[in-house]
């Protein structure tokens, strides 16, 4: 089933992974993603034994579909548009559609986890706090430098239990007055989330922001499916 196009109202999905699986991995893309999604794919084969479905859907205005509210620039021209909320409403919509047309499990057998890298990880914990549907989160790289975050998710609680987040160890190393903020925020939503008792996790990888994006991703989805007990 790997790379099989999907269309769903006005956006475009790319489906890998095993119909009737037993985890729904969702994740907003973008074309850098999707040019690395078949590794992707096999690297969460490689990292896991769980059956799953991957559903990349593209995304074509990433600063205003995946940013929570508006926001200035942080860097160039482009400010955020805050559209996250009409996209969550989308993909809400789309997944009984995707679970129909690919035979997957019913809700009670087939977990949905949505993640995602950069923006797109910031998109899937915003979204953990708004709805209770999702088993959990596997965000990479999020970007948790986004203004008013912090203070928004300990005013509105994530509400998966399971949840992935990493950073690399370059990130936060910017002269970026905002960006540079990465390291403070994920460091402080990953005690949050232990302290209310949530399986998380806070992985360190080598490089910046733009190293192995793909491999980072795959790391995410495949913890968040062992439940934070896989070993790597």
């Amino acid at each position: 089933m790997d790379n099989q196009l999907l269309q769903i109202q006005n956006r475009t999905c790319r489906i890998y992974g095993t119909a009737s699986a037993e985890y729904l991995l969702l994740q907003m893309a973008n074309e850098h993603d999707l040019a690395g999604m078949e590794r992707e794919t096999e690297a969460i084969r490689r990292q896991t034994a769980h059956t799953f479905l991957l559903v990349a859907v593209q995304v074509e205005n990433w600063n205003d579909d995946l940013s929570p509210w508006p926001a200035p620039p942080v860097w160039g021209k482009q400010g955020f548009g805050g559209r996250a909320g009409d996209t969550l409403a989308w993909l809400e919509q789309a997944v009984p559609s995707i679970r129909r047309l690919h035979s997957i499990k019913v809700k009670e057998d087939c977990r949905v986890i949505l993640g995602g890298y950069s923006l797109a990880g910031l998109f899937a914990l915003w979204a953990a706090t708004q709805t209770d549907t999702l088993y959990g989160v596997a965000a990479a790289s999020p970007s948790v430098w986004f203004s008013g975050w912090p203070e928004y998710e300990t005013a509105h609680p994530i509400q998966a239990q399971q949840v992935y987040l990493s950073l690399g160890d370059r990130e936060e190393h910017t002269k970026n007055q905002t960006m540079a903020s990465v390291g403070d925020n994920i460091r402080a939503l990953h005690s949050a989330l232990t302290r209310r008792g949530k399986d998380c996790t806070l992985e360190w990888n080598a490089g910046g922001h733009f190293k192995d994006a793909d491999l980072r991703t795959a790391r995410a989805f495949a913890w968040t499916m062992e439940s934070g007990k896989w070993q790597f």
